[in-house]
């Protein structure tokens, strides 16, 4: 970096409140791991809740952590800021083993658990000021306050005890309470958890908005959809890690390449397609309509086209098949489960 471009950098303020300063591409690329684990497993008993995990979140980047009930996604999120220590192996958070955090490093992280643990007692208003008394902000606590909860829609209810909200809005509560003092590190786990569909949405933009300014976060989620919304997408079953990807990684991994679907005017045989350029794999889904599966859509295409038509059918349409990601974490699951861990009971309940 030029010292030029170091100059017009924002520099943080010289309050205990400033803000991290964002870091360019070019940094986060160079830059060592936010989140490290290393052949990590951790049991209860004989129950393998997290079995030999390992992983790397760049800095600046959204990772979702997807699974079924029970498979071990908040073991891990506990493992990750300090709540558990791992059986064996090693976990590294922002350069440290989250046990034994420096004050300071606490202090850049934000943690967002499941269940409710806010004072009932205590107004909205009152659960974010206290919080971000805890972690030192000072002069700008009053305006970053109404920020964050106007951010998860609470600020119409900052004078109500959290005792009396809603489910959904304890929720937004704990999100507001884990941003307010701006953390370099954002844990969330299920942090979209009873909220409805437009608060998703709004919650969303936000990690978005703060992924961009450079902020690590990890997210777990019980809506597989959430997937499209993260940069890098963890697949954990049976206390695995199953897959790792980018959104469109895991639909390709699911389906084994890249699909085209055909549906022709006639009824077809899709065998005939077997052996063409770049075709692995083709799956008949009806007398007249079938999946392609390609190296390459866009190389297999024209030949797929062409073959139909010089065994004289004619094709209605073809486009790319991009299944929901509930589809591609079902075939995902189901094919980790074809591989069953050896020598341990799988966990159930973590």
């Amino acid at each position: 970096m030029s010292s030029d471009q170091a100059a017009a950098r924002p520099q943080p303020s010289t309050e205990r409140e400033a803000r991290e300063v964002s870091v360019g591409p070019e940094e986060r690329v160079s830059a060592p791991p936010a989140v490290s684990m290393r052949d990590v497993t951790r049991r209860f008993g004989s129950v393998v809740a997290v079995n030999r995990v390992s992983l790397e979140v760049p800095p600046g980047s959204l990772l979702g952590v997807i699974g079924p009930s029970g498979s071990g996604k908040t073991t891990t999120i506990r493992m990750l800021i300090g709540g558990l220590a791992p059986t064996s192996g090693e976990v590294r958070v922002l350069g440290e083993e989250p046990r034994r955090f420096s004050r300071r490093t606490r202090e850049r992280v934000g943690y967002m658990p499941q269940a409710f643990i806010l004072y009932p007692d205590l107004t909205t208003r009152e659960n974010v000021d206290f919080v971000a008394c805890l972690f030192g902000l000072l002069f700008r606590r009053g305006s970053r306050v109404q920020e964050v909860l106007e951010t998860v829609d609470l600020w119409g209810v900052r004078d109500r005890r959290a005792s009396k909200l809603s489910g959904g809005m304890q929720r937004r509560l704990e999100l507001a309470c884990a941003l307010v003092h701006d953390p370099a590190l954002i844990v969330l786990d299920e942090p979209t958890a009873g909220l409805d569909p437009l608060l998703r949405v709004s919650v969303w933009s936000e990690l978005h908005r703060l992924r961009d300014m450079g902020r690590t976060i990890i997210v777990t989620t019980q809506y597989v959809a959430e997937a499209e919304e993260c940069d890098q997408v963890v697949l954990i079953s049976d206390g695995r890690l199953v897959a790792r990807s980018s959104p469109e990684g895991l639909r390709q991994a699911a389906l084994g390449g890249e699909v085209v679907e055909i549906q022709t005017a006639d009824v077809f045989d899709g065998t005939r397609l077997i052996g063409l350029r770049a075709v692995l794999e083709v799956r008949q889904r009806g007398p007249n309509q079938f999946l392609a599966v390609t190296e390459n859509a866009g190389v297999a295409t024209p030949g797929l086209v062409q073959k139909i038509e010089s065994e004289g059918g004619k094709v209605a349409f073809v486009r790319e098949f991009r299944p929901s990601f509930d589809e591609v974490f079902a075939a995902l699951v189901e094919r980790s489960r074809e591989q069953p861990i050896d020598g341990a009971e799988t966990a159930r309940d973590s």
